[in-house]
């Protein structure tokens, strides 16, 4: 072995969305506005829920926790992308990669869980709206969230646990805005088997699980909903569940396609622009996908609003 393959890396390289200083600026300018966007949407939704003791529900339990993983979520890699920007630093330390790869994993597999939690409160609301109380109790639903936050923390552990196992030797540039795992794993100079496998394996564990945990609490939903004769009955279901759903279909639908998708079918280009999406474009669009349509939300936000400024929209 050569001496320099002895060399450890001690700081990685973000290379970014761009290198050309005029895309830059309008990444800057634009990514600054959607992350600004997307943190102050999800604030509004919580300190709305938070503020109308009429709609402190399971359903709305459920969405103030999206919401300040979603803030945290686009907080892991937004700012630091921000000050490459600005500082034309575009390193990172070793042990600021691990950090940021962990707190990614955390509240990627925290959306996750979480989504399929909202999709269970909804089929108990539907299927079983004599039983709902009694089930979706406020012990139950805190157990939910704190079960799903501890999946969440010990799936990102291991993968960063295993991540200090690898060398990294030569090579330390990223070809992304963040230290995405699956980049560094191509960078090691050691063997990565039992990463890829615990990749792949926990990966499905926190994604495709929880999908077919929506997609079967939907299937009883649609069998619910072909039994209700009104059509205002079925149209105030379509109203409660269209929003998640829509939600479901932009995070699940991105994350898919970047990391179980055969990589011979898309270009490192089409990647990044699908981990845009799931990190940046969902979280601010969450806040008015919920809002949008949703009355009691609307009324919460009216009255946050009316409070705070004395001003009645």
């Amino acid at each position: 072995m050569e001496g320099r393959n002895q060399s450890r890396v001690s700081e990685f390289i973000l290379l970014g969305l761009s290198d050309q200083p005029e895309q830059e600026r309008i990444l800057f300018f634009l990514f600054l506005f959607m992350y600004l966007i997307s943190g102050l949407g999800n604030l509004l939704i919580i300190l709305a829920i938070c503020s109308d003791p009429h709609i402190h529900t399971p359903m709305y339990f459920f969405l103030t926790n999206l919401s300040l993983v979603d803030i945290c979520f686009t907080s892991t890699t937004v700012p630091k992308m921000l000050n490459n920007y600005i500082s034309k630093n575009r390193t990172i330390p070793y042990t600021g990669c691990l950090t940021q790869a962990f707190f990614f994993f955390s509240f990627a597999g925290m959306d996750s869980v979480l989504l399929t939690t909202m999709a269970y409160d909804r089929y108990v609301a539907i299927c079983a709206p004599l039983h709902y109380n009694t089930i979706m109790t406020p012990k139950v639903c805190a157990l939910l969230v704190g079960m799903s936050w501890f999946w969440a923390y010990n799936n990102a552990l291991i993968h960063t646990i295993l991540l200090t196992r690898l060398s990294f030797c030569g090579h330390n540039e990223i070809a992304h805005f963040f230290c995405d795992l699956s980049r560094l794993l191509k960078m090691a100079c050691s063997d990565t088997f039992i990463n890829e496998l615990m990749l792949y394996t926990m990966g499905a564990l926190t994604t495709f699980l929880p999908f077919i945990g929506i997609l079967m609490s939907y299937i009883h939903i649609f069998l619910a909903v072909l039994k209700i004769s009104s059509v205002n009955g079925k149209q105030k279901v379509f109203s409660t569940c269209g929003s998640h759903l829509t939600v479901v279909c932009l995070f699940y639908g991105t994350i898919i396609g970047v990391y179980f998708s055969p990589t011979s079918t898309h270009t490192a280009q089409q990647d990044i622009a699908a981990t845009v999406m799931y990190t940046m474009v969902t979280p601010m669009l969450n806040p008015f996908i919920y809002s949008l349509r949703n009355k009691d939300m609307k009324g919460a936000l009216r009255m946050l609003i009316t409070r705070k400024t004395g001003f009645t929209p």
